[in-house]
């Protein structure tokens, strides 16, 4: 058992001083005190001055690796545990992404088991870029419903030029299998879309629902903040859908990007309910910058990390409030994928916390119920980080 004294509590709302008292995975009591109970090895941990937040969840990573736009040699490696913690992720979600052709869904299951041996929480989305997509069981539907990790289908490529240009029936077809496999397997079975550079990017998206029964809030687009343009539609499509804006690829095409942290203001100004804005990282994905002839002029690689830089400058740049801005990086997303168990601190949620002092350091980390991080020190790396 550990005993958090004296935290300023936001789960992500914010409740105040308060003392957390954490047993075995679970979050067992908040209160204003607690005592240390007598009888029971309890260790005490003195949070005063520091914030404690939910953990971190980046649900868009390229856990198994990504790349290769430029060839063998650009192909990105997999992610490391350190990435997480330093990131204070608790959680992630694997994808494959471009490369359905030479990698497979089986690695990043097998990323994903290796990562929960480590000690955090992930899950994966199966498939990949194309139409039809690589699955483990043949069917993205029985994916999702029979292997336990699996909770959606993607990240699925439209409106760019890597994309398989899937027709509106292929797309419904896909999307409803992934609806039906998360019913069945008691899984959001959402549909991770990747949103290219092309004009009107969310057209085949509107023509699913209006040639179907299924809702908007069936797909997660992400990278809505690749341009202006797409930023200017994710504005309206965000008022009955969920727009995922990506943070690791702005420091790289400032030209092109709309700064994550603005993103998510001028989505709110615009109308847009925070409960459907998510940000998620792209982590170990290749960020490449193709010219007007399709060759690739640049090519690098997102982190983790940037979720939380970005989440920190929507706090200090754009004075936007912490227990909303948490939102997106934690319940926003526990929502919307039906991670159940995470996004928030509250009793009977899993042990998932990030302390923060004044200046937005990463004091301790706690991943179910486990110090991962003690005063800014990692305990934990993965098996072969030096």
């Amino acid at each position: 058992m550990i005993l958090f004294k004296n935290c300023e509590v936001y789960s992500p709302d914010y409740l105040g001083k308060k003392d957390l008292l954490a047993a075995g995975t679970k979050i067992v009591a908040i209160e204003d005190n607690i005592d240390k109970p007598a009888g029971i090895s309890v260790e005490v941990i003195d949070g005063s001055g520091l914030k404690i937040v939910p953990g971190f969840i980046d649900a868009h990573v390229h856990i198994a690796g990504a790349g290769g736009e430029g060839g063998p040699a650009t192909r990105t490696p997999e992610m490391q545990l350190s990435y997480m913690l330093e990131a204070g992720e608790t959680t992630v979600i694997g994808c494959l992404g471009t490369d359905g052709m030479t990698r497979n869904v089986e690695s990043v299951l097998m990323k994903v088991k290796a990562l929960r041996q480590e000690g955090v929480s992930a899950w994966m989305y199966t498939g990949a870029y194309q139409i039809p997509t690589p699955t483990l069981l043949g069917d993205v539907g029985k994916d999702i419903a029979l292997i336990e990790e699996v909770i959606g289908v993607g990240e699925i490529a439209i409106s760019d030029h890597r994309t398989s240009f899937p027709t509106t029936e292929e797309l419904i077809r896909l999307t409803e299998h992934a609806r039906v496999g998360g019913m069945l397997g008691g899984k959001a079975g959402i549909v991770n879309i990747h949103m290219g550079d092309a004009k009107n990017p969310f057209q085949p998206l509107y023509d699913v629902v209006a040639k179907s029964e299924l809702k908007l809030t069936q797909f997660l687009p992400t990278h809505c903040n690749r341009n202006d343009y797409i930023f200017e539609d994710a504005k309206k499509y965000g008022k009955e859908g969920y727009v995922d804006i990506t943070a690791s690829s702005y420091p790289y095409f400032p030209q092109y990007e709309i700064k994550p942290s603005k993103s998510i203001v001028e989505l709110i100004n615009a109308g847009v309910p925070l409960e459907h804005i998510t940000m998620t990282s792209d982590g170990c994905g290749s960020l490449p910058d193709f010219d007007e002839k399709g060759n690739l002029v640049q090519l690098e690689m997102g982190y983790p990390k940037s979720i939380f830089t970005e989440m920190v400058d929507t706090v200090r740049n754009e004075g936007f409030p912490l227990e909303k801005a948490l939102k997106v990086i934690t319940s926003n997303v526990a929502d919307i994928l039906k991670l159940n168990q995470k996004g928030r601190v509250e009793v009977g949620k899993d042990a998932d916390l990030v302390l923060l002092n004044e200046d937005f350091e990463i004091i301790h980390l706690m991943a179910v119920g486990e110090i991962m991080v003690r005063d800014k020190k990692m305990l934990r790396k993965g098996s072969y980080e030096t």
